[in-house]
């Protein structure tokens, strides 16, 4: 097979040999696939930059066996700011980590792949909080993998007035009513159900373009938490780095 041209971001790096990398990769495309760059490790490499974790960039690579051998590539984003500052780090880690359980091989990943970059822009290039930001990006991941809230109207009785509860058993809001009878509803404020809103409506370049502050930002959090690890069946916490 001939030479294949590609762009992906490096989700994972490992040590091969004395300067061998075996690389995991996500692309737009093929989705995850493991890369062999053979000698990325030497100082003087023209792969060193561009196998780096979190490097995004355009990759010439050849299809082997078991995995794809990197022949050169070209960096295109290395979010700089990310590798400077622990708090900003230890998110992008997470979301990462996030990013290698909901993709496989030969998977069209052009939708998370998409978010993933552009949670990772505003990571970097942006002061945004970054409890939103990953709020944002679990409930947007959710959508993209199927599991879109309905956010219209109440899920049980169809009314559009007074919508203050998200069910998690349901998967969208809630009049006052009928969350009574619903052990799984978190309250919601205005504010809140907006953001719920603008979330899953949003085109991906704007995702980020809001705010939340104070109550609003905790039920945010809450949400977006529990509702992600219910429908992935697998508590994500954040972890310290060292």
């Amino acid at each position: 097979m001939g030479n294949i041209k590609m762009n992906g971001i490096i989700i994972a790096e490992n040590n091969m040999g004395d300067f061998d990398k075996m690389l995991t990769m996500l692309t737009s495309g093929v989705g995850k696939i493991s890369c062999v760059a053979k000698g990325a490790r030497r100082p003087k490499s023209a792969l060193l930059a561009g196998t780096q974790f979190l490097c995004f960039g355009e990759y010439m690579m050849y299809k082997g066996t078991t995995t794809y051998n990197i022949n050169s590539c070209e960096t295109i984003e290395v979010f700089y700011n990310i590798r400077t500052d622990l708090d900003k780090l230890k998110y992008a880690v997470h979301i990462t980590k996030i990013i290698q359980d909901v993709t496989t091989e030969n998977q069209n990943c052009y939708k998370i792949l998409q978010l993933f970059l552009n949670t990772l822009y505003t990571i970097s290039e942006t002061d945004k909080n970054l409890d939103l930001v990953l709020s944002v990006f679990k409930l947007k991941l959710l959508c993209i993998l199927g599991f879109t809230p309905r956010i219209e109207k109440c899920i049980n009785c169809k009314s559009e007035d007074n919508i203050s509860q998200f069910s998690l058993k349901d998967n969208g809001f809630k009049c006052k009513v009928c969350a009574k009878l619903d052990k799984s509803c978190i309250n919601m404020n205005e504010a809140t159900k907006d953001a719920i809103k603008y979330i899953v409506l949003a085109p991906a370049k704007k995702l980020y373009s809001f705010n939340l502050k104070d109550e609003s930002l905790i039920e945010l959090n809450m949400i977006a938490k529990l509702y992600f690890n219910e429908k992935l069946e697998k508590e994500y916490t954040l972890k310290e780095l060292f």
